[in-house]
């Protein structure tokens, strides 16, 4: 009986080891088989889990004004990103994710789900993140929750600068602005390197670089940020008094041709991505705009007169009896005028005494004129959609044509146009290239009016008339400018009680430093001539900025400045 026992049990006992045999053998046989003819595999697949190729976002180049001040800088943050394949949605730390995502847990659920579904390995929750949220989601060490290095454009002065810089998208790519136009050249390219990450997506260990990180170029711009502010603050509350419907303003350096300044009211603030504003709020109406400028043009159509006609600023005209028929159509004055010397007909603003001077000239010599100043054609600036105008050749029997553009209507400018054609005046007839960029030296530029007429007509916007009631004086200096105030178009042709009040001008008045140009558009509180809502925003323009660039006075009262006023 013993002996049978013993017999079951060794047979047993030889099965058992035989099984476990041949389970050895067999996993032995499976290693080998894997090791030999699967290790690619096997390698690449072990790598796939835990190897990891990983962008390195690239540092966009600053935008600085031509001092050095920063005014677009990109600063390090972090962005939040899953991998669905991994997260798990029993994880009770995902509630804690979604709180402080300012999401629904459900929501939150239902896109890992969706990402899930199409098998995606990777997918963005939220860009740019605070740093603070950051330190709180990466302590909450969850499986497939990843925080992404990556930059986010910053702009020190916000609404300031915003027309002028644009702004980038969530991807860091230019969209508006110089950061749109000069986009290829601040962006860089991004760089790549191998990591090992542990399971929850940390990065346990450097492998090696795949592609280096190449920043991208800083822009220096002519732009000066104190004049920048200065103009931004007199627009502002120049539109804010008179009720207005926005207003804008440039400052253009006259010897070099760079823009100091260029504001527009009301703007937006760059930093911000969500767009809650108006869509017209992100133009930059300095530029893109065009309009009728009214009368700040008679002193362009007087400087074609002088230079085509025998007639001088000593010349009288007849402006009686304060209108004139021209085919069909009456030309009026604001106020009666008698007989004007030529010198006081910027003073005055007369549209009789101009259109009689502008009769004697040939359509095309006036059109030749403003040709040559730039009206009509881009500056070429460089700034992404700037308008050209418009400016068309009247036939020769088109006299009220002619007449109506010799004080401001059917001629469409630009306010950087305008600038840069006082800008000529007070260059002695020179048209320097408009630019942005800040400028190592000063283009030779070209001749495109008379040096004599380029002095009379300054020396006619400066000391023709001391007038008292000049709302553009500027104390202890000597400035020469013309209003204008235009009626503006609308589908049905002109539209009542709506204006354009202009002024452009030189400061100071001999040797000119800057052309200074402003446009207030639509004031509603009753006042909307140029010399009573543009002059005064020119004056504080042109007074800080005399002082910031410290030119001297030159007058010993301040009393003493000669501007052409009314349009």
């Amino acid at each position: 009986m013993i002996k049978e026992k013993n017999l079951v049990f060794n047979v047993r006992y030889i099965l058992l080891l035989v099984g476990f045999g041949v389970i050895l053998v067999a996993v032995i046989a499976r290693l080998g088989y894997l090791h030999i003819f699967k290790q690619e595999f096997l390698r690449s697949q072990g790598e796939a889990r835990t190897v990891r190729e990983v962008k390195l976002a690239a540092y966009r180049g600053m935008i600085k004004d031509r001092n050095g001040e920063s005014l677009a800088i990109s600063t390090p943050v972090d962005s939040v990103s899953i991998n669905p394949q991994k997260l798990d949605l029993e994880d009770p730390k995902l509630a804690e994710v979604a709180r402080l995502l300012d999401v629904s847990f459900n929501s939150l659920q239902e896109k890992v789900l969706q990402y899930v579904q199409a098998k995606k390995e990777f997918a963005y929750l939220k860009r740019h993140i605070d740093p603070n949220l950051s330190a709180q989601l990466k302590s909450l060490k969850v499986e497939g929750l990843n925080l992404i290095p990556e930059y986010r454009r910053y702009y020190p002065k916000g609404e300031i600068t915003a027309h002028i810089l644009g702004f980038t998208d969530i991807d860091d790519h230019g969209q508006e602005g110089f950061e749109l136009a000069y986009d290829e050249w601040l962006r860089g390219k991004a760089g790549k390197k191998r990591i090992e990450q542990d399971r929850l997506g940390r990065e346990v260990e450097y492998l090696a670089n795949i592609a280096d990180v190449q920043p991208g170029n800083d822009l220096t711009l002519s732009v000066d940020e104190r004049l920048q502010y200065l103009a931004y603050k007199a627009v502002s509350i120049a539109v804010e008094k008179h009720k207005a419907v926005s207003g804008s303003a440039v400052i253009l350096d006259v010897k070099t041709g760079e823009v100091l300044a260029m504001v527009n009211n009301p703007s937006f603030n760059p930093n911000k991505r969500e767009r809650d504003v108006q869509a017209n709020n992100y133009r930059n109406c300095a530029v893109t705009d065009a309009f009728e400028p009214g009368s700040v043009l008679k002193t362009f159509s007087l400087a074609s007169v002088l230079e085509n006609t025998k007639i001088t600023p000593a010349t009288l005209i007849d402006t009686k009896p304060g209108y004139m028929m021209l085919q069909g159509k009456v030309i009026r004055d604001v106020h009666y005028n008698g007989v004007l010397d030529v010198a006081s007909i910027l003073k005055e603003s007369s549209n009789i005494a101009i259109t009689k001077l502008v009769l004697n000239l040939e359509p095309r010599e006036l059109w030749d004129t403003y040709d040559r100043l730039g009206f009509g054609w881009s500056t070429g600036s460089g700034f992404p959609g700037e308008n050209a105008g418009f400016l068309s050749l009247p036939k020769p029997e088109q006299e009220f044509v002619l007449a109506t553009m010799s004080f401001g209507y059917g001629v469409s400018v630009t306010p950087l146009q305008l600038a840069q054609a006082y800008a000529i005046i007070g260059a002695g007839g020179i048209k320097r290239p408009v630019t942005f960029l800040k400028q190592n030296e000063v283009a030779a530029g070209t001749r495109v009016l008379n040096a004599n007429v380029a002095r009379e007509v300054l020396s006619m916007l400066t000391i023709a008339v001391e007038h008292d009631k000049s709302n553009a004086r500027v104390a202890g200096y000597r400035v020469a400018g013309k209003t204008g105030t235009a009626k503006k178009v609308g589908k049905d042709g002109y539209e009542q009680d709506k204006y354009r009040a202009v002024f452009g001008g030189l400061a100071p008045a001999i040797n000119p430093r800057v052309a200074i140009v402003v446009v207030i558009n639509q004031p509603s509180t009753g006042e909307y001539y140029g010399n009573q809502v543009a002059a005064p925003v020119f004056s504080k323009i042109a007074s800080g900025t005399l002082r910031l660039l410290k030119i001297a006075p030159d007058l010993l009262d301040t009393h003493g400045v000669h501007v052409a006023h009314n349009g």
